[in-house]
């Protein structure tokens, strides 16, 4: 004789502990993408100038500021000079500060560096957060949407972008391989799309 039995699936109950625990996990697994994620450079570091935390495009940048020296915890004098401002800053403790510098290395390499200090429970002891913005990507990306938005040519696009770069129009005819009228030509172009684009949106 067959006899059957319906059981019910046990199923693990997690302790609410268990539960915190893993969400604070995923937390900071998403987190710690978003900040990856960033086109800025996040630089964290103590007082004494060790990195407790660099994102990818961070580490990039110093690179390319200390002129391909990449130690792991190596920061550029450039940027731990303003560090160390915003440290002796500390004397007036009641005054939130964020100091702000550019680092020109060249036209087509510019950094808007802020400085600020960061105070975070999990941290042993304040922190320096360091947010750098490299410009001329910020630019470009602006200039990319611009060629979208005033229906720009391939050739106009490549005008304006160098125009956005401040480049000269002589200097963009050298760029292109282009004669001087050509690109005073193009930039007329340009100018009468971007007046036609704001009588629209008027």
């Amino acid at each position: 004789m067959i006899s059957i039995t319906n059981t019910l699936p046990t199923t693990a109950v997690e302790s609410p502990e268990l539960n915190n625990a893993n969400f604070k996990i995923k937390q900071l697994d998403f987190l710690q993408k978003v900040i990856e994620g960033l086109q800025d450079g996040i630089l964290i570091l103590t007082e004494i100038g060790e990195i407790v935390h660099a994102n990818a495009s961070a580490k990039s940048i110093c690179s390319q500021i200390s002129q391909g020296i990449s130690q792991a915890n190596f920061v550029p004098p450039v940027i731990w000079h303003h560090c160390k401002s915003l440290i002796d800053w500390s004397l007036f403790p009641n005054q939130h500060i964020i100091l702000s510098d550019e680092i020109v290395l060249n036209k087509l390499n510019i950094f808007r560096l802020r400085v600020r200090w960061l105070d975070v429970d999990t941290l042993q002891r304040p922190c320096l957060l360091v947010t750098i913005e490299n410009k001329c990507e910020t630019l470009k990306n602006v200039a990319i949407a611009e060629v979208k938005k005033y229906d720009l040519t391939p050739r106009e696009a490549e005008i304006w972008l160098l125009y956005r770069f401040n480049y000269s129009y002589k200097e963009i005819a050298l760029q292109l391989y282009i004669s001087l009228n050509t690109v005073k030509k193009h930039m007329k172009n340009i100018h009468a799309k971007r007046q036609a684009n704001l009588h629209s949106e008027n």
